[in-house]
């Protein structure tokens, strides 16, 4: 099972399972320490979640944490100057 983010625009990610996407992952407040959340987008039941997924909803205190969470996803950043990297 190998997860992809795909940035959407600065703290906000959709985070592809396969070709589909299966969750977002978004940075929470406006200031700093952030509070990253991924949350599936389908409120499946908990026999039917991907793995890591227990619950529809998990927050992080960092998005490198998050990252360490899914198996280090492969990031592609919305930015021309940036290249894909896995984290």
């Amino acid at each position: 099972m190998t997860y992809r983010l795909i940035q959407l625009a600065p703290g906000a990610y959709d985070l592809f399972l396969d070709d589909n996407v299966i969750a977002s992952v978004v940075r929470n407040g406006s200031r700093q320490p952030y509070t990253w959340t991924a949350e599936l987008l389908d409120d499946l039941p908990r026999s039917k979640r991907p793995w890591p997924f227990q619950e529809v909803e998990h927050d992080f205190p960092s998005l490198e944490q998050l990252c360490v969470w899914l198996g280090r996803p492969h990031m592609t950043a919305n930015n021309r100057h940036s290249i894909s990297r896995s984290v």
